[in-house]
């Protein structure tokens, strides 16, 4: 039996929790980043037995479309798949049902499945510091449980999860961070965006209709150069207080 997570974390935040969560399974974990864009995801094919954390952040409570894309390349070839929503503070909304619909038709074998709550990417003041230690301890519980659930019962039992799959293309937020004047050039947010949406020769300039908003170029810049605009930010952040002010618990869906 080998351990992998897969996951798709452009900010660091969707990492952390499955880190905590797969670590309950044993102390070898491979790691599979989905944010690598030059990867050939094809090539990766699991075993019965074999135990997967796939962890996404909920994008408009989606799936973001580049990990739907990559993980449909994968081989689960009857894999025991832990699905992972993580999610802002608002809502995750349809990403375990979508995720699950992804992951059954590529081969895996659903078990489990956790929503966790990690620091929002975009306005950082909702879930500020999550996963925080209290949270990290429950996702260790939470994968001891699945881990004993499987060791009762080695063929796993398919996991229900709430949410529809949705059959409409998620069209993402108009926040799109631009470099600015003290831009350098260096590249290192076109080297590292997930979906290509920074010009390699062009690094101060973002095209819209590929950028997700995952806010990795804002965090990799070693400059600070990329940023919102604050006003489309201000009014977001006004929009989303109701909705997010209030703090959200992990949950756990285990059959």
């Amino acid at each position: 039996m080998s351990v992998y997570t897969i996951t798709f974390s452009p900010t660091g935040g969707t990492k952390k929790a499955a880190d905590r969560l797969a670590a309950a399974f044993g102390p070898e974990v491979q790691e599979i980043d989905l944010t690598a864009r030059e990867t050939d995801y094809s090539r990766f094919s699991f075993g019965d037995g074999d135990i997967c954390v796939v962890a996404v952040p909920s994008y408009g409570g989606r799936v973001p479309a580049a990990a739907v894309s990559r993980l449909a390349q994968m081989n689960g070839t009857g894999a025991n798949a832990v699905l992972m929503a993580v999610y802002g503070n608002r809502a995750y909304e349809d990403t375990l049902s979508e995720l699950k619909d992804v992951l059954v038709r590529a081969g895996f074998r659903c078990i489990a499945a956790v929503a966790a709550v990690a620091e929002h990417s975009v306005m950082r003041q909702f879930a500020s510091g999550r996963p925080n230690q209290e949270d990290l301890e429950t996702l260790g519980e939470f994968g001891r449980r699945i881990k004993e659930a499987l060791t009762q019962n080695p063929e796993g039992t398919a996991v229900e999860v709430p949410g529809n799959i949705p059959d409409q293309e998620y069209k993402g937020i108009p926040l799109k961070p631009k470099a600015g004047e003290n831009c350098v050039g260096c590249g290192q947010c076109a080297r590292q965006c997930p979906v290509g949406a920074i010009p390699a020769d062009r690094p101060s300039e973002t095209n819209p209709e590929l950028c997700i908003s995952c806010m990795r170029c804002i965090q990799v810049c070693p400059v600070q150069a990329r940023t919102l605009d604050q006003t489309i930010l201000a009014g977001a952040s006004q929009r989303l207080e109701p909705v997010c002010s209030v703090p959200k618990e992990n949950e756990l869906f285990l059959n």
